[in-house]
């Protein structure tokens, strides 16, 4: 079951999706894996703070792609590529966003564990 919350990004609400979906997806389209990816990007803005400029590159990259896979997951009029996507925004803050995506995928990744618990008492496995 999946799990979505929206986010306010430039004066718009974007809906956000996660679900068991979501690494493959991400995968499928970036050649990566989303798992690394989360923990690297935290890592790398637990070590910045809001305001400077010092988040990589690659883990800015890493960001944008992970919030419009799990955006286009909700709603699959979304543009195609991260890129044109992104052109629908002015700017956006990765400490700002960042934190939803990671409670999002967390809020998923818990209810996953529960359901698979659930599931072997049923069945005594």
């Amino acid at each position: 079951m999946a799990i979505t919350k929206t986010v306010e990004i430039d004066g718009k609400q974007v809906l956000f999706k996660a679900s068991a979906a979501i690494p493959r997806i991400y995968r499928i389209k970036f050649g990566r894996d989303i798992y690394k990816d989360l923990a690297k990007l935290e890592k790398s803005v637990s070590q910045n703070k809001e305001g400077s400029s010092e988040i990589d590159i690659p883990s800015l990259e890493m960001f944008e792609n992970i919030a419009y896979i799990m955006a286009k997951h909700a709603d699959p009029s979304i543009p195609d590529t991260p890129e044109e996507w992104l052109d629908n925004f002015n700017t956006f803050s990765i400490y700002q966003v960042l934190p939803s995506l990671i409670e999002l995928w967390g809020l998923n990744m818990k209810r996953d564990v529960q359901a698979k618990k659930a599931f072997a008492q049923l069945t005594g496995k």
